[in-house]
């Protein structure tokens, strides 16, 4: 089995990365749809972009800190912090690739659903596992 196969077959294992998740994609929708009330079927559009990309980057730290295997502090470290490089690699690229590439977006609430949904992911602090 390819290592592509076995990261993507990995639960996440924390109930409070599960549930801010959960939060950020409710958070995206929520501000998709006032968008599109307000802005129509662009603004909509550029919210879920927003939105969206805090949530795939979100998931890859989950998938990575939920999948490590570490027998010490510094392992354990090492993958926190691997983790955390990985999300804001995931966030840069994102931005750039919708600001480069739909030229239609609605950058209000483009980034009011992005900052929103980046607040939302310190909330796994107050989820009890």
């Amino acid at each position: 089995m390819s290592t592509i196969n076995k990261f993507a077959l990995v639960s996440i294992a924390s109930k409070p990365l599960r549930t801010v998740l959960r939060w950020q994609v409710y958070v995206a929708v929520a501000l998709t749809l006032a968008a599109g009330w307000w802005a129509g079927m662009p603004g909509a559009i550029s919210a879920l972009l927003g939105g969206l990309i805090n949530v795939t980057a979100g998931l890859v730290y989950a998938m990575m800190v939920s999948g490590s295997t570490a027998k010490s502090a510094g392992q354990t470290l090492r993958t926190l912090v691997r983790a955390e490089a990985s999300k804001i690699t995931l966030i840069v690229l994102q931005l750039w690739l919708v600001l480069t590439a739909y030229h239609d977006v609605v950058v209000t609430a483009f980034f009011a659903a992005f900052v929103i949904s980046v607040l939302v992911f310190p909330m796994a602090l107050l989820v009890r596992d």
